[in-house]
């Protein structure tokens, strides 16, 4: 879908799309000091996306044919809710940021959800962002402080 702020795309992403995707992969890392923790590959990628059993899927905004934002995501399970979105991540490169290419990432993933008849998104966001809590505060968005992540690693 072809919007009218100036010339951006927005598209589903393609197997083509994850070499520039994973770059801004490790652009966020390196916004959030954590590139040491990126161990994802385009291999990985590619099998996890597009192979036998793919587990997420991505929005990609283009200006001209260059990738300047991505927002990662697939379905999960909810006992008390049902089928929802969760929301990985949006990523808009740094240059291209406060020109709205998130809202349409970021619309583009509600549109979906709405279409794969789910109940909702779900998504987390570092205390410390205060631009991307405030973006998600415009659409209405209710934090949870009652639940820890947690993470198990193997």
């Amino acid at each position: 879908m072809l919007n009218n702020m100036q010339e951006y795309l927005i598209t589903k992403g393609t197997i083509n799309d994850l070499p520039q995707t994973l770059e801004l992969i490790k652009e966020l890392a390196i916004y959030e000091k954590a590139l040491h923790e990126v161990s994802n590959t385009v291999e990985m990628m590619a099998k996890d996306g597009f192979g036998e059993n793919p587990i997420f899927e991505f929005f990609v905004a283009k200006e001209q044919e260059n990738i300047i934002g991505i927002a990662v995501f697939y379905y999960r399970y909810s006992t008390w809710k049902g089928k929802r979105i969760y929301l990985e991540d949006i990523i808009v490169t740094e240059t291209c940021r406060g020109k709205g290419v998130g809202s349409l990432l970021f619309e583009a993933i509600i549109e979906e959800g709405k279409r794969s008849k789910s109940t909702g998104m779900m998504f987390q966001v570092l205390e410390w962002n205060k631009p991307s809590i405030e973006f998600y505060k415009k659409y209405g968005t209710r934090f949870d402080p009652e639940w820890l992540n947690a993470h198990l690693d193997f």
